[in-house]
């Protein structure tokens, strides 16, 4: 015998956000998965327009209404809401046509959360540039140093030959040269010795960096620090998460051009994955400017060697610092638009 409320105890068990929407686009059914989705209960959906649900919902309104006159189901991908709160959410979204007869009585909306996996997926790509990249790097530079020897020690035997001062200054002018292109690649090398490995407070690191920062001399530009002090200790080099941290703020105090803001935010997540390894304890270090944010064209290349937005700049600070970074066993990501540029360090607590 199958009971009268089957079909909601079904629904109900779903991990896919199911709502049903009448012909007008209001609420008439949604399952627990759906509740918690958009963090409102059903009692409060029901009879509600659905681009009231968040902010972004309206965006399938003009889908929605394809299928009501067509009876073609209707998909949107990574689709971006907004919730009570601030809170983002990037859903994929497939609206199916309820048909009964000739005519679409209803339409049944399955909402499925992607953020984990679009972040593992981004997370992965990250790893894996960076993996390839200090490869790349590790070879060239082998294959430069070798050559930058023997052109050095050439250019210091013929300085001893030559009689002629004036003739000594090119000599000098190759050695001085060939010792800029060697420090040149060991910066984009980084750092070669491991991590040394000791409890290290992340609030210290922070106000060393923001210490060393003000000394540079920033203008008007304003640190603000929202630390969460219940941060423990973690394992790990101070001096490399210090150099790692600096690249990234100094690049902010820059980019602010001596105006502006850049927030220093700390907080602790739990269950949280970097890449595919799952860890119960992380900490989380958000950078934050106001400035012009990132030109679209280098966004998605910021961590490779030599990729920088500033005439002026070298391109290497970011990468050493996911290098540094990595050498921990955290990772560094990026978002980026104008008005607001944030870089998120993950590191492990455990």
């Amino acid at each position: 015998m199958v009971r009268t409320d089957y079909p909601r105890r079904v629904t109900d068990n779903l991990t896919t956000g199911v709502v049903v929407l009448d012909r007008q686009l209001r609420t008439v059914y949604m399952n627990a998965a759906a509740e918690m989705l958009f963090a409102l209960s059903f009692r409060q959906a029901l009879g509600a327009a659905f681009r009231d649900l968040a902010i972004g919902a309206e965006a399938l309104e003009s889908g929605m209404r394809r299928c009501l006159a067509t009876t073609h189901p209707y998909t949107e991908r990574e689709l971006t809401l907004i919730l009570p709160g601030e809170h983002m959410i990037t859903v994929d979204c497939t609206v199916t046509p309820v048909v009964e007869g000739e005519q679409v009585i209803e339409l049944l909306v399955e909402l499925r959360q992607v953020d984990r996996q679009l972040r593992i997926s981004r997370e992965e790509n990250l790893i894996a540039q960076h993996s390839t990249t200090q490869t790349l790097v590790r070879n060239l530079a082998h294959e430069i140093k070798n050559p930058l020897g023997g052109l050095r020690g050439a250019a210091q035997l013929l300085e001893h030959e030559l009689p002629d001062d004036r003739l000594q200054e090119y000599t000098r002018i190759i050695i001085h040269e060939a010792d800029r292109l060697r420090g040149l690649v060991d910066r984009m090398l980084g750092p070669t010795h491991p991590a040394a490995r000791k409890d290290v407070n992340l609030h210290e690191v922070l106000e060393r960096v923001r210490s060393l920062v003000v000394a540079e001399g920033l203008g008007s530009t304003e640190i603000v620090r929202d630390y969460d002090p219940s941060i423990p200790l973690l394992k790990g080099d101070f001096d490399q998460l210090v150099q790692a941290l600096l690249n990234i703020v100094r690049n902010a105090a820059q980019a602010l051009a001596g105006g502006g803001t850049i927030q220093l935010r700390t907080r602790v997540a739990r269950q949280c994955t970097i890449g595919v390894k799952r860890h119960k304890l992380v900490a989380r270090l958000d950078i934050i400017d106001n400035g012009p944010g990132i030109p679209p064209e280098i966004k998605e290349r910021i961590f490779y060697p030599m990729i920088t937005g500033r005439a002026e700049g070298t391109g290497l600070g970011l990468s050493i610092a996911q290098g540094l970074v990595s050498q921990h066993g955290g990772l560094i990501e990026c978002q980026s638009q104008p008005g607001e540029t944030t870089f998120t360090l993950l590191l492990p607590l455990e």
